[in-house]
């Protein structure tokens, strides 16, 4: 039936369809869902400070919190300056050093709820998101990460800036 239709579609045809098929908007990408999951995280986690943090009053001391807080749900090891296997890559036994957020996942998380934050109403003055005091955090991150598997970090030439489309997308959090 979706070859058929798509067929009609590609012809032009007039023939009469279900008038919901055409009210469904596209899917949103893949990347577009992680951002509003996550923009979605964040207000919840606001919610649940006490007392609530309402998203006008936030700063980037939130933003930093909530980082810490997402290491407990972290998988990767991150060997601690006394441990044995500090500094190794592929440690040869397990240990009991913690688990924490990698540094490219906070990265790309901090990448999607700057950009949410400015599609949700939020001014790019005052983007918590885009602060300092992150960038700094998350730079501090990526070396300890990359000291503690013994991985020097090397900083990526920029590529030539290519146009980029952009979508809006709807989400539940705007500043009021």
């Amino acid at each position: 039936m979706s070859s058929e239709r798509g067929k009609e579609i590609a012809e032009g045809s007039s023939r009469l369809t279900n008038p919901g098929d055409q009210q469904q908007p596209p899917t949103p990408s893949r990347y577009e869902s992680q951002k509003r999951r996550d923009w979605n995280t964040f207000g919840q986690y606001l919610n649940n400070q006490r007392p609530p943090v309402p998203l006008s009053q936030c700063n980037c001391n939130h933003v930093l919190d909530f980082l810490r807080y997402l290491d407990q749900f972290g998988k990767t090891k991150v060997h601690l300056q006394g441990c044995m296997f500090y500094g190794q890559p592929e440690p040869p036994a397990p240990c009991t050093c913690p688990l924490r957020q990698a540094w490219g996942s906070l990265d790309a998380l901090i990448g999607r709820l700057r950009a949410a934050y400015e599609e949700n109403g939020g001014s790019s003055d005052t983007n918590p998101f885009a602060s300092g005091a992150i960038r700094v955090y998350l730079r501090e991150v990526r070396e300890c990460q990359a000291k503690a598997r013994g991985i020097p970090y090397k900083k990526k030439k920029k590529k030539p800036n290519q146009g980029k489309g952009s979508d809006e997308s709807s989400s539940t959090m705007h500043f009021s």
